[in-house]
């Protein structure tokens, strides 16, 4: 089975005043690191590995930057939704 067979995606918007930042970037990883396969974070055509802090302030994502969450394996489908509320909610700021 290819990849493409497998990969979920989800789009979100960037809520919290601050923008993706240092501390809201850790949070994103701490829970990318647990996944089976991947997790990718696309911004402007941009894709980075979301388990990576310094990849993830590379995307420069300020407040109201749309962004796309993608999992390669859907065994980790409960990651990709704990990453997207935790970016919904405003990463609790």
């Amino acid at each position: 089975m290819n990849n493409s067979d497998t990969r979920l995606s989800k789009s979100v918007t960037i809520t919290n005043d601050l923008g993706l930042h240092a501390r809201s970037a850790a949070q994103i990883a701490k829970l990318a690191q647990n996944v089976k396969s991947k997790v990718w974070i696309i911004k402007d055509g941009e894709k980075v590995d979301a388990a990576s802090i310094i990849d993830i302030l590379t995307l420069a994502c300020a407040k109201g930057s749309k962004i796309t969450l993608i999992i390669d394996d859907q065994s980790d489908i409960d990651i990709l939704n704990d990453i997207a509320k935790l970016i919904e909610s405003g990463f609790g700021e």
